[in-house]
């Protein structure tokens, strides 16, 4: 009797560590990271869009709602790219490729996540946010992912769309509508992508000459992609600057426009020295923009929902 009643207790740590590892794996096929980035950008528009802060109640649906959706539009990016996934150092480890997940069943998890997103953005906030957030998971999944990724050295750009997506979806969620402050935040995160993922992309070139996916910086020289970068950062801080004449309106004022000058200059020094770096022959380390260009957004953001509530 004593050894049968132990079984249990024995079995528990091994049953829990089985469950958590479970949920581990269906939480990664999500990218949770790459989450993260796209809903520091929902919370500031809502924001502009309210002239303040939304109710509770409204920024958690819609937070939930965009986080289900992006997380929809990963699984299936993941279900699809499980054959060039294994080819990767950066993504070998991914659940597909690993096999803690099997392929029908994350078919089945992104399903259930886009409908259920689809769903509580529609009951919870308005009709527009829901329809916008189907938009970005069949463009990510279907038209990036299927299409673009594979075929074309400019999937970042075409990619950039539902990258920004967020901006409009926490817009619509409180207005039911769009309007030029949210194209312009919409502009900033879109063009902020290139020199974003070209750093990354640089950093992982043979990974994804490995795959034969057709990145900038495997289709062309280094010294092109740092130029375009540069190009591309200085697109970025001129859209920013636009939020103040087009959002005075919704409170965006001077605090803004001087923090995104300030913020904007940091990242553009930083995207020259990586073309210098490049110029020169030596270490690029693109890594260093990478990171650079995460606390710009973030700081950029900090700045609009300041400007909100003061």
């Amino acid at each position: 009797m004593t050894a049968l009643s132990e079984r249990p207790a024995a079995s528990a740590p091994g049953l829990l560590s089985r469950v958590r590892a479970r949920v581990g794996a269906y939480v990664g096929l999500t990218k949770p990271r790459i989450i993260e980035l796209l809903l520091i950008t929902t919370v500031p528009a809502m924001m502009l869009a309210d002239r303040g802060w939304p109710s509770w109640t409204l920024l958690l649906s819609t937070l939930v709602g965009g986080t289900l959706a992006a997380g929809a539009a990963n699984v299936f990016n993941c279900w699809y790219d499980r054959d060039i996934d294994r080819l990767m150092n950066r993504t070998r480890k991914r659940p597909l490729v690993t096999g803690a997940v099997t392929p029908r069943a994350a078919l089945v998890f992104g399903v259930v996540l886009t409908v259920a997103s689809i769903v509580l953005l529609a009951l919870t906030t308005t009709t527009l946010a829901a329809v916008l957030a189907a938009g970005a998971i069949f463009y990510y999944a279907v038209l990036y992912t299927m299409v673009f990724k594979r075929y074309t050295r400019r999937s970042t750009e075409f990619g950039g769309v539902p990258g920004a997506a967020p901006v409009l979806i926490g817009w619509a969620a409180v207005t039911g509508s769009l309007d030029w402050p949210a194209v312009v935040v919409f502009g900033v995160v879109f063009c902020w992508q290139m020199p974003h993922f070209w750093a990354l992309a640089l950093r992982f070139k043979d990974d994804y000459a490995r795959a034969d996916v057709p990145m900038l910086p495997v289709v062309t020289s280094a010294r092109s992609v740092g130029r375009q970068t540069v190009a591309w950062s200085w697109v970025t801080v001129a859209v920013s600057l636009l939020l103040w004449p087009v959002g005075a309106e919704y409170g965006v004022g001077r605090g803004y426009t001087i923090a995104a000058a300030v913020l904007g200059a940091w990242f553009l020094i930083e995207a020259h020295r990586l073309l210098r770096r490049i110029r020169a022959g030596g270490e690029t380390r693109p890594m260093q923009l990478f990171h650079v260009s995460i606390s710009y957004l973030a700081l950029l953001m900090v700045a609009i929902v300041v400007d909100a509530i003061v």
